[in-house]
């Protein structure tokens, strides 16, 4: 093997990018960089009828967005290309006749309605499915004949019969397969096109992989990658099995059960920051068990002893609390900066700005912003009466509150200070036998529209005094016409 260290992702472009790319993008960037490694892209594209044109691109800025652009890709450049399996379709035909003319793989003439035949009737006998080998010793005269007759073929492995197949997991140890039960996989297509698993090997052999890192599903095809190293005479790379993502439930995660299209994180507002933190929880932790830490981090400290097998599970809720926190410790134009995506063209920039440092404590996801602030920007908010009622009270005893507040407000100089303005609102809720926060209440909702809010003052700050006093008007109107 190769002295030198490079690393890949593999992922096919048949959709939206997909969290689990970024998931093993981020280890298998970190292991590489932090080794003076290569991080590579390579598209697996041999699925024609799932291929999405746009998905190529959209994978590379998902990536970029996240800070785990590859070193080597398509549009990236690079030293082993082309990166793209169907424009490498040469190399595969070649390797696969290889094997034939080796013999560890031969032709399959088996039609598709004779394998269909030989499911259903495995299936009857409630057998797993299973290649029953039929083409695997036809003699050099039927190859021949069917060869002459234009027949259809594939080319599959040929599995040995006897025997097991180990190999050393950096994460697990040591995988031991017994080879009476593994299949004999098909490596080429009848139209030429390879499977997975011959296309993979192949590729990371002339791409010169060193460590193969990918998700726990693929260690039932490891002992088959590792026969084909051997029959070809190559290096075998080490492999590194990591934990799939899960739902809740502990299935596998999928978009029926929980998002995985990494640009609906993008759109909602999550940050590239504590996406990274949030992925890099998944199976492994920070030695000194921190919970919000940076790539870099990652990057220093990333091991595969520290790796755990358990599923982790995609926990929304977890990932969102992450990211409130990052949006927490940015500074005020940070977060105006981050929120201009999000924001409408026809917002007043001025005011959100304003607006940002008083919702910080609040936002969860930047694509929270215009629904928590709509009262800021629209017209007077639209309630009903009751919402202005004080509990056991009476919109009657709503009225006489907002006048008094009225008063108040008129009466206080420019600008407002919270002291004057509090210290006035305690006094008026004395006099009228409310509790302080029942008044605040009312006066919350006569200027936001809800019960919930960011911080009022601060709030009514931003609004101005005319606002402020017109939707005081507002809900003064409405409180009377309900008396």
């Amino acid at each position: 093997m190769a002295d030198k260290v490079r690393l890949r992702i593999a992922p096919s472009p048949t959709g939206d990018p997909h969290v689990g790319t970024a998931y093993m993008a981020l280890f298998n960037r970190a292991f590489a960089h932090h080794r003076g490694g290569k991080f590579v892209l390579r598209i697996e594209d041999t699925d024609q009828t799932r291929y999405n044109p746009s998905s190529v691109q959209e994978i590379l800025d998902s990536l970029r967005w996240l800070g785990l652009l590859p070193d080597e890709g398509p549009g990236l450049g690079g030293d082993y290309g082309p990166y793209v399996q169907t424009e490498r379709r040469d190399l595969y035909l070649k390797s696969a006749h290889e094997l034939v003319e080796r013999g560890h793989a031969y032709r399959c003439f088996c039609t598709r309605e004779r394998l269909e035949a030989l499911r259903q009737e495995q299936a009857a006998r409630r057998e797993p499915p299973r290649y029953d080998r039929h083409c695997r010793d036809l003699s050099g005269e039927e190859i021949a004949s069917n060869l002459a007759e234009s027949k259809p073929y594939t080319i599959r492995l040929k599995v040995p019969d006897e025997g097991h197949t180990t190999f050393r997991d950096l994460i697990r140890g040591d995988i031991t397969f017994e080879n009476k039960e593994l299949q004999d996989p098909i490596l080429l297509k009848s139209d030429g096109l390879p499977v997975y698993h011959l296309a993979v090997v192949v590729d990371d052999h002339y791409m010169e992989i060193s460590h193969v890192v990918r998700a726990e599903e693929w260690i039932s095809s490891t002992p088959l990658h590792v026969m084909l190293y051997r029959f070809f005479g190559w290096d075998v790379p080490l492999f590194a099995h990591m934990p799939l993502l899960r739902n809740s439930d502990r299935s596998k995660i999928s978009k029926r059960k929980n998002n995985t299209s990494l640009k609906w994180y993008r759109e909602q507002g999550y940050l590239p920051e504590a996406m990274i933190n949030f992925l890099a929880l998944m199976g492994w932790s920070m030695p000194d068990g921190s919970e919000i830490f940076g790539y870099a981090d990652v990057e220093r400290e990333f091991t595969f002893e520290r790796v755990t097998t358990s599923g982790p599970v995609f926990d929304l809720v977890k990932l969102t609390s992450i990211n409130g926190k990052y949006i927490r410790a940015l500074s005020d134009d940070e977060l105006f900066e981050r929120l201009l995506p999000y924001l409408p063209e026809e917002m007043d920039k001025e005011r959100a700005r304003k607006v940002a440092p008083v919702l910080k404590d609040r936002l969860t996801r930047l694509g929270e912003f215009v629904e928590l602030t709509g009262f800021f920007f629209g017209p007077v908010p639209q309630y009903p009466a009751d919402l202005l009622v004080p509990k056991k009270g009476t919109p009657s005893d709503a009225a006489r509150a907002l006048e008094q507040v009225k008063g108040l407000l008129e009466s206080l100089k420019q600008p407002w200070t919270h002291e004057d303005w509090e210290s006035g609102m305690r006094v008026i809720a004395d006099n009228l036998g409310l509790k302080a926060g029942d008044l605040f209440m009312i006066l919350r909702v006569a200027v936001t529209g809800s019960k919930v809010s960011p911080p009022l003052y601060e709030s009514m700050e931003i609004l101005g005094r005319d606002e402020v006093l017109s939707r005081v008007d507002h809900a003064l109107e409405l409180a009377r016409k309900a008396s």
